[in-house]
């Protein structure tokens, strides 16, 4: 076998992403909170760019020199005889306290915010070591104890067993137990119980009630409990079933999730990008700008640059080009990313105008080629768009992809309805039931075709689902 070398020549085209574009690129797809996030790293990196205050007119704007700039003193002068008391001006003084007592002037220095005056709230660790520290432990008992409260889920729910916490401490696996007892009677009652069935066992007994049969429902008939089956647990209890209703209306008022109490999430509240409102019979868009930092070239490097000499600095001048550069790039990749983010929000209105005039049983199927035909664009820039972007409607806060549904088709004609349209009528329907005779899936698809819309059954379960919506049978009340 002979090997050989050889040259030779190839033209290729190849489609090659520069940093420029893949920087437009992740712009596009980011959220509001992420963009103010990464145009705030990059104000801490590059030199050449700064804030632009509000106020400030983009054309006119102008860095000040050092010389010109001045500091201004204010003086004030009490006047009166004696010891000024007659002419001071009292209930201004007493304004000029903040909420924490610290005196500022309303004029010169900012109050502190609101945040700042708040107090930490409590987590369910920080509410179970402080009825431990005020409890009589030993301090073996009380270390056990901080393993216990320190093996909790956010539930409440212990997930370490007695005997891997006495593994790790040492100790016997029953003084585990009886500590673990002895926290199950703290506040929240059921916390630190291994499953539901002891977390509800827990606040029965804390209760004291006179009758056993709450207790036993939970401990013998925990499934029947969660189907609803009442008549099998009057059955096998050889009871009525009204006395069954009677302790799961008990059971149904404790808590199987205790330590949901002191959740320490907070709710994330939703800034729009797009703004739409009614303006006479037209419906105007307007971009969210509040908040983001307006980027500009900062001229001073630009001066910098006109004073240096061509034989000195390159080393600097080689920087200052490079952040001039990214500087440009990243403003250009925001005003083309705002661009892009209006022509789809107003494609979007005037696709589903009928959705803004009349709800959301009038919202129209659409898909993202349809939008991407309109704007001439490629959908997967139209998927980056709508991508964790909000619009603020009359109508309500709604994301961008809300408005692309799949369509399904009518009874008998040929124009589709959204799916979304369809979620909203079964959550209209089930809202209306009988919750004593709950509508079945297979019912919903009955009435579902006198408003001529087919689906399946296991469609509407689908939906149903999609909605937080259980079935019919665990929907059933009772009482």
């Amino acid at each position: 076998m002979v090997f050989e070398l050889k040259q030779t020549l190839k033209l290729t085209q190849q489609l090659v992403m520069t940093p420029q574009l893949q920087q437009s690129i992740k712009l596009l797809q980011l959220s509001r909170l992420e963009l103010v996030d990464t145009v705030n790293q990059e104000l801490e990196e590059n030199p050449l760019l700064e804030d632009r205050p509000a106020d400030s007119d983009p054309e006119t704007d102008v860095v000040p020199e050092l010389d010109d700039m001045k500091v201004e003193t204010k003086t004030k002068e009490i006047t009166g005889e004696g010891d000024g008391k007659e002419d001071f001006d009292w209930d201004g003084y007493l304004e000029d306290f903040g909420p924490m007592g610290v005196p500022y002037s309303r004029e010169n220095v900012d109050a502190p915010s609101f945040e700042n005056t708040l107090t930490k709230t409590s987590s369910l660790s920080d509410h179970l070591l402080w009825q431990l520290n005020l409890s009589r432990f030993t301090d073996v008992e009380r270390r056990l104890g901080e393993q216990i409260i320190g093996n909790l889920n956010s539930d409440g729910y212990i997930m370490a067993t007695p005997e891997e916490i006495a593994f790790l401490e040492d100790v016997d696996p029953a003084l585990v137990e009886d500590v673990l007892e002895r926290v199950q009677k703290f506040d929240p009652p059921g916390v630190a119980a291994r499953d539901l069935k002891e977390c509800l066992l827990i606040q029965i007994r804390l209760l004291d009630i006179d009758s056993p049969l709450p207790e036993k429902i939970v401990e013998d008939h925990l499934k029947d409990l969660e189907t609803r089956n009442y008549n099998n647990i009057a059955r096998k209890q050889k009871i009525s079933i009204d006395d069954v209703k009677q302790a799961v209306l008990l059971i149904s008022k404790l808590n199987p999730k205790p330590g949901l109490l002191y959740n320490e999430e907070r709710p994330q509240y939703i800034i729009p990008d797009v703004f739409v409102f009614k303006a006479g019979d037209v419906y105007r868009i307007a971009l969210n700008d509040d908040g983001m930092p307006r980027l500009r070239i900062n001229n001073l490097y630009k001066e910098i640059m006109s004073g240096m000499k061509n034989n000195e600095g390159e080393e600097c001048k080689t920087y200052i080009k490079d952040k001039l550069q990214s500087a440009t790039w990243l403003i250009k990749s925001i005003q083309q990313r705002q661009r892009t983010i209006y022509r789809v929000s107003e494609s979007i209105v005037e696709h589903q105008i009928e959705f803004f005039d009349k709800g959301i049983n009038y919202l129209k199927p659409m898909v993202l080629r349809d939008i991407a035909d309109d704007v001439e664009m490629h959908e997967s820039t139209i998927s980056r768009v709508t991508t964790n972007k909000y619009m603020h409607t009359p109508r309500g806060i709604f994301e961008l992809k809300y408005f692309f549904n799949s369509g399904i088709n009518r009874v008998g004609n040929t124009q589709q309805i959204a799916s979304q349209s369809v979620k909203e009528k079964i959550r209209q329907i089930i809202s209306e039931e009988d919750n004593r005779k709950p509508y079945s899936d297979d019912q919903i698809v009955d009435i579902l075709v006198d408003s001529d819309i087919s689906i399946a059954r296991r469609t509407v379960a689908k939906y149903r689902e999609s909605l937080g919506i259980l079935s019919s049978s665990k929907r059933r009340k009772y009482f």
